[in-house]
């Protein structure tokens, strides 16, 4: 297991955020995720009734930039060892792995997955132009299946 690389900020208790060299930046929400996203991904999981609070919507903000801080800088790490510069879907994969987070690292696998297949049928499709393509959906329909009959279960 690869050792946690320190993100590149650190967050102040007040209202003023500063990075590691030592460069203050304007405030703490230049570097946090955009709160309305944050706010809506967990407004999608509850109840079309149930409130969030601001305190409630800023506390998982902080909590998942620093996630993505952190697996993002094992990923960078990776890519600075291998002399690349861009980070792709596979270095937060590994990146996951190394930290320890291996069941978020088989979904995000799982999804870079499908996403890469679809990404190939759409090109397909765009370089297909009047042309027959078949699609097999039955792997597809089986993934799902599977997902639902795992919900019933829990």
């Amino acid at each position: 297991m690869g050792s946690p690389q320190h993100v590149s900020h650190v967050r102040a208790s007040s209202s003023a955020s500063t990075d590691v060299d030592g460069g203050g930046l304007n405030g703490a929400q230049d570097n946090l995720l955009p709160i309305a996203n944050v706010g809506r991904i967990m407004k999608d999981v509850l109840p079309p009734q149930a409130k969030i609070s601001k305190h409630a919507k800023e506390t998982i903000q902080e909590c998942a930039t620093e996630f993505v801080g952190f697996v993002t800088g094992e990923a960078s790490e990776r890519c600075r060892q291998e002399r690349r510069k861009t980070i792709n879907g596979d270095d937060i994969c590994h990146a996951m792995r190394n930290l320890g987070l291996d069941h978020y690292a088989d979904a995000m696998r799982g999804y870079l997955r499908r996403y890469r297949e679809s990404e190939e049928v759409a090109a397909a499709l765009n370089n297909n132009s009047g042309r027959e393509i078949q699609i097999d959906v039955r792997d597809e329909l089986s993934i799902f299946r599977s997902n639902e009959q795992r919900q019933g279960r829990n």
